[in-house]
Formats: structure tokens, sequence, C-alpha cells
């Protein structure tokens, strides 16, 4: 079934491609562009997407015809290998971060460095420190950040309020102590829930602890007390009962109903409780992340990078600095309400709501999973370790000496 999924992925994408700003028809004018324009290629990941940003960088730039074919992320991974074993790439292309290391280290991606003068708004000083880590590969500037998002506490400030954090905790162990107060509740209460089925979620605390888990010479850490602790850590949250071990509660009513008072989530979110429960109004807020070492959050997001098979990579290298200037930015916020990546952005008005400024304070403090190919897998091994801990009951110390295993190998893998 993958063989012909492969083969029907590249037929249709030598077949037809999605061109957003009104392509014209004809072979001939596909090749140039129409009416001797030049044609350039972008693939977006997604089902759907807004052509003012396309319209405008055609407008200021009229000798380019942009053609945006739209890649369902579900299948995205698979059409990027066959792009890159058949050399039939697009001339930009928008990529998850996780996957840039893996692609970067088959050569397929071209070195963005020596655009860096002529085009400023590609250069790492614009973006957020967890941003720039997805920006390099071997010392070499392969993508360009376009969007970002990150994790903070969306919580009710007045159930927290009768447990004594009306601003929410700041660190794990007031986050721990509010947790148990709010679990005392009993009747089918709890404190939080935790996504444990995503190792975004679990490195995020991995992190706050102090590990690395991966560190730069590929080495594993995930049996040593500073993965190990933040595993117990929230561990003692199933143990004590403030969070249950599975749970078929809708968030948006249990957060309305008071029975989840605290979740962490991302900035789509923010629509969701307010369609969801208008009954809380006024009653909620976000706050970045309790500390232990630290408050760090996960950062991701999507950047857009260069094929090195391109014959367009003047004009590709131009449109991406385009999308990364501070107004497109600011555009692609008001059209997707995707998250800037330019700081500078930040201080634009429409961030003054506090329940948005929480975003841009933890993304100052947010970083990517390790920046290395081998990541999806191992993170698939930590999930399930960690879910026979909490569900299966079993020791902490045996499944992470397992899972340093697996991960050694995986990593020292020829």
């Amino acid at each position: 079934m993958r063989k012909k999924s492969l083969l029907w992925t590249l037929a249709a994408m030598l077949m037809f491609s999605v061109v957003l700003a009104g392509c014209s028809g004809g072979s001939e004018d596909a090749k140039e562009g129409g009416e001797g324009k030049k044609e350039l290629k972008v693939w977006l990941m997604g089902d759907t997407t807004d052509e003012t940003l396309i319209k405008e960088y055609e407008e200021k730039n009229p000798g380019v015809k942009v053609s945006v074919q739209l890649i369902p992320w579900g299948s995205a991974h698979d059409k990027l290998l066959t792009a890159v074993a058949s050399k039939s790439g697009p001339d930009v292309v928008q990529m998850g971060t996780t996957w840039i290391p893996e692609f970067a280290q088959a050569g397929a991606l071209l070195d963005l460095t020596p655009y860096l003068e002529q085009y400023p708004s590609l250069k790492q000083e614009n973006y957020f420190d967890g941003a720039i880590q997805t920006m390099s590969y071997d010392d070499k500037v392969v993508s360009i950040p376009w969007y970002v998002e990150t994790r903070v506490l969306f919580y009710r400030t007045d159930i927290l309020a009768e447990v004594g954090y009306p601003e929410g905790p700041k660190t794990w162990d007031e986050m721990k102590d509010a947790g148990e107060k709010l679990a005392a509740r009993g009747n089918g209460n709890y404190a939080i829930t935790i996504d444990a089925k995503d190792m975004n979620y679990l490195s995020m605390f991995a992190w706050q602890n102090g590990s690395d888990m991966i560190d730069e010479n590929r080495k594993p850490h995930f049996n040593e007390p500073e993965f190990m602790g933040a595993m117990e850590y929230l561990k003692s949250f199933y143990d004590t009962g403030m969070t249950p071990l599975a749970s078929d509660l809708d968030l948006f009513a249990a957060f309305k109903d008071g029975q989840f008072p605290m979740f962490i989530s991302g900035p789509w979110m923010i629509q969701g409780v307010k369609d969801k429960a208008p009954e809380i109004e006024g009653k909620w807020a976000t706050t970045t992340l309790p500390a232990k070492e630290n408050n760090a959050s996960f950062l991701g997001g999507a950047n857009m990078s260069v094929f090195n098979t391109t014959k367009n990579a003047e004009e590709a290298v131009k449109f991406i600095s385009f999308m990364s200037e501070k107004e497109s930015q600011l555009t692609n916020y008001d059209v997707a309400k995707n998250l800037p990546a330019v700081k500078s952005a930040w201080e634009d008005q429409r961030f003054e709501d506090p329940i948005f400024a929480t975003f841009g304070k933890q993304l100052e403090n947010a970083k990517p999973v390790p920046f290395i190919k081998e990541w999806d897998a191992i993170s698939k091994e930590a999930i399930a370790a960690f879910e026979k801990i909490t569900v299966g009951g079993a020791d902490i110390k045996t499944e992470m000496d397992l899972l340093n295993q697996k991960a050694t190998e995986m990593l020292n893998k020829k």
C-alpha cells in the first residue's frame, strides 16, 4: 500500500498543482509562469491558505508568478522524500521544524548563508533564541522561521484564587500545591490535564528540570536524575489524583465546569475557549509555565527553505525574505493566526491583550526538541516508556535505562 501511495503522490505532483493567484493555463505558460513571467513554485503545508501575501508579493515583483501547491501535513513527509529522490521539488518549501535535520543531512536544502547580508530580514538576530536553533545545520543556514508556536498555562483565575493562586502557580512546588488542593474538591474534579502522548509536552518538564535529553555530541541522558526527576514529578499527578489516568471529558467543557481548572497548550486554544465557553469570560487567563530550574517551553512552528535543485534561487530567497518582514508576519497573523517568528512584530498593538502577550513572553524561553533526524523515533519510545510507568506501574529507572539504551542504538546506527 505504501508503494502505491508514493507512486500516486509522484503522479499527482507531475500532473497538477494548486495555483492560488490566478495561474494561466497551458503547458508553455506553466513553464514560464504565463506572459513571460518567471514561475516560482512554492509548497505550503495544510489544506487551506490565504492569497493575501501571495498577491502582495506578485504586485511588488511583477516579473514573477507564484504557483502555490497545498500539501496536507499527513502526506507532506512522503511527498518531500519523493521530491528529493526525483529532483522535482519546488523552489520554496514550508517545512515542520523537526524535519529540517533529515532533509538538510540529505543535502536537499540550499545554504542560505551567502544571502544574509543582501536580505537583512533573514538574519538570525531577528528571531527568538529558540527559533534560531532551527535555522542552521552543519554551520549552514538552511531554513528561515516563518511562524512559531509555544505552550503556556491556561487557568481559571476564579478557581485558582480559591486555593491561593489568583495569578496561577509560578513554580513546580506551587503547581503541585495548587493541584493537591484542587483535587481535594472531589466529585470528579481534578487539577490539570497531562498530554502524555505528546513528547513535546514531556520535553518541557525535562528541560525545566535541567535535562538536555540528548547533548550536542548525540549522547542521550534519559536515565539520569534530571530526566527521571521530571518523569517522577509528572507521575505524581496521576498517583495523587490530580489528573486521571484516562479521561473522555471534553477539555473545553471541563475547563468551563472547573473539572480541569488548568491545562497546558498553544495559541490555537484561545479562540476555542472563547467560542465554546463564553460563560467564563473574564474568569480565565494565561501565564508562562511554572519553573523548576527554568520555565522552558516547547517551540514549534514552521520554517521556509529553498530546495537545492531550484533554478530560481535569487527569486526564492527574495520571496522568503518578503515573508519574513515584520509587516508580512503581522499579515500572516491576521489571516491565519500564526504567531510571528520575528521578535519586532510582538511590539505591535495586536499583542497587547494579556492572553496573547503571554505567548510572546514565553517565546523568550522556548526551545525546539533536539535537532536530529532520529528524534521522531526516539520520542515514540519515550512516550511508550512513560505510559508503562504511569498506566502500567513500571519502575522509572528500569524504563529509563531501557529507553537510553534504545536511543543510543538509534543514534549510533550507521
